[in-house]
């Protein structure tokens, strides 16, 4: 029997094929999110990963059999399937394990308008009738079964966010994309085509064993072949997406990679613009400082969240927000029916970039005010026991202590938050201070709390 525990996350369904999940699973998934989602039709794509065209039409079957009808719109990145969800209302399932291992895959589920499926909001429902169904046996087909048909998405996807960004006046630039053998090799030249870019690819073929790297940018090995390629095109910037392209990272002329935290800032200083002025944006809490102070200064009103993309879409849906960030390299735009696209993010620097002379390095110095550690991981035995000890040591009147996500201790001139994985003996840190040296001491101080022998 499978154990479904070790597959199903808290926002999404992931684990390796055919070990742990299969076609067999992939169709009783399917019939069980028909089921609670009580959709008479779904949209469902997929990733170029060998096992994902399979697992998608078993899926698939398994909605037809509860009488849901399927569109299907075939290789797609996540982002272009939100779209999908979004335009034509419908529920979706996108099969991708993302940045993860060429063995991995997964399924990643939304209701009509691109509105999230977590633990909390589909996701436990799901898995508890799939459970049921291998004990009990699977349910019959309903009378009459759902309908299939096939639909190309990609040039109306590349369309609505071209009509989100005023890219009409840049200057010509030279641009270096790393898509890693993932979608955004299928995406990139369809949503760039005809404007003023001189487009160096790299990995564009899709090849989900990933022969080149891991898709995975937020891993700085995985930039290094974009950041060499930058520097001897003598290209403006550099552009690296993950597996299924929801995620974009930017590297400015001289190969440095811009802080996610600075592209949230100047997106927001854009879409605020866009939107007269005002409206909330949302960071999660591991974010720059530079964030909010950005928001505030262009008139909209910052909103601090926890970190994970239902955190985010659901505050965003809460406050109706333009816009929200996370240091991971999601982007959410609310024209976007709230859902994370890297591609929109990546619009938005080509555009900010476009219409001033200076190079990319100078354009996002007034975004990257503070100095970061980046995240740490520590392998602990006891994360509580480990948060406690720092939350000690630091308690002061000096500071304040919040634990809306994890713990975070906030100074005049430095901050940190110390949380731990939903799913491994980790606790994560991240620390950022007004100069190198106070980040350094404070980063080192708590590692070494932390890491007790």
């Amino acid at each position: 029997m499978a154990d479904l525990s070790q597959i199903v996350k808290a926002y999404d369904i992931r684990g390796t094929v055919p070990e742990q999940w299969d076609e067999h699973l992939a169709e009783l998934f399917g019939a069980a999110f028909a089921e609670v989602t009580g959709a008479e039709a779904i949209v469902v794509g997929h990733d170029m990963r060998a096992s994902s065209p399979g697992l998608a039409a078993a899926f698939g079957a398994g909605a037809r059999g509860r009488g849901a009808s399927v569109t299907a719109i075939g290789l797609c990145s996540t982002d272009q399937l939100y779209y999908a969800s979004g335009a034509l209302h419908l529920p979706g399932a996108m099969f991708t394990a993302s940045h993860n291992p060429a063995r991995y895959n997964g399924i990643k589920l939304c209701r009509a308008g691109a509105a999230p499926v977590g633990q909390d909001t589909g996701l436990a429902d799901i898995r508890g009738l799939v459970e049921s169904w291998i004990e009990e046996g699977a349910p019959a087909p309903v009378a009459r079964t759902g309908t299939l048909s096939t639909r190309d998405t990609l040039g109306d996807y590349a369309r609505h966010l071209r009509t989100l960004v005023d890219l009409a006046g840049i200057r010509p630039l030279k641009v270096v994309v790393d898509a890693g053998n993932g979608m955004g090799g299928h995406t990139v030249p369809t949503v760039l085509a005809g404007l003023p870019l001189d487009l160096v690819p790299m990995y564009f073929e899709l090849d989900g064993s990933f022969p080149n790297h891991e898709a995975n940018p937020l891993d700085p090995a995985n930039l290094v072949d974009l950041q060499d390629r930058v520097r001897a095109e003598h290209a403006d910037l550099g552009l690296a997406f993950d597996g299924d392209a929801d995620r974009c990272f930017v590297v400015d002329e001289r190969g440095e990679p811009v802080p996610p935290s600075a592209i949230t800032a100047l997106v927001a200083a854009r879409e605020l613009a866009r939107n007269g002025g005002e409206g909330t944006v949302i960071h999660n809490l591991i974010t720059s400082w530079s964030v909010p102070e950005v928001v505030r200064e262009h008139g909209g009103t910052p909103v601090r969240t926890r970190v994970g993309h239902s955190f985010i879409k659901a505050e965003m849906a809460r406050s109706g927000a333009i816009f929200g960030g996370e240091h991971s390299a999601h982007y959410y735009f609310r024209d976007f029916w709230n859902a994370d696209t890297g591609m929109l993010a990546a619009l938005h620097v080509l555009a900010a970039l476009g219409e001033q002379p200076g190079p990319l390095s100078g354009l996002v110095e007034q975004y990257d005010r503070y100095v970061g550690s980046g995240e740490i991981n520590s392998t602990v035995s006891d994360q509580a026991a480990a948060t406690d000890r720092v939350r000690l040591a630091f308690a002061s009147p000096d500071v304040t202590i919040d634990t809306l996500d994890g713990l975070t201790v906030t100074a005049a001139d430095w901050w940190f938050n110390l949380r731990p994985s939903n799913t491994e003996p980790l606790l994560r840190l991240n620390v950022e201070a007004r100069d190198a040296g106070t980040m350094t001491k404070v980063r080192d101080e708590v590692l070494g709390l932390v890491r007790v022998p």
